[in-house]
């Protein structure tokens, strides 16, 4: 068990934050839970020499938050009390836009700006060449150039 702890406890917080980003707050510890119980029934299958732990451990994030997005409907949080009235209208606009965006290229946009993983981990992570990682992320760049200047 202490393997195990020593294995998954550098990553907790990046799994965390994506459980957090593609679940919402009502569900990301269902989703970090079914993650981790996932990482421990599969651990035997972790090759070091297919991608780093952090890596294999974000795939089941994304794999079970994929899977609830399916069958619940994410909650958004909305207030940041820190933020000035200004600040938090256009946070709000772009993590509206986002959530908007095809759960692929959320997973993207999420995967490279928000957990700064280069694009071949997000390539690992998404199950795809890096080259779709950059094009997903140009797309999601547009879409949410077009939904944001709308809205402005």
């Amino acid at each position: 068990m202490a393997e195990f702890d020593d294995f998954v406890g550098p990553h907790l917080d990046a799994m965390w934050l994506l459980a957090s980003r593609l679940a919402g707050q009502g569900a990301r510890e269902d989703v970090l839970q079914e993650a981790l119980l996932s990482a421990w029934r599969k651990r035997g299958q972790y090759d070091p020499a297919r991608g780093t732990a952090k890596t294999w451990l974000l795939v089941l994030v994304a794999d079970r938050a994929r899977k609830n997005r399916r069958a619940y409907r994410p909650v958004v949080e909305l207030h940041d009390a820190a933020a000035t009235p200004v600040d938090l209208d256009l946070r709000l606009d772009v993590r509206r836009a986002v959530e908007t965006l095809p759960a692929r290229q959320r997973l993207a946009v999420e995967l490279y700006y928000v957990l700064g993983l280069p694009t071949a981990e997000c390539a690992r992570v998404m199950r795809c060449a890096p080259g779709t990682v950059s094009s997903t992320l140009s797309d999601a760049r547009r879409t949410l150039h077009a939904k944001l200047e709308v809205q402005a």
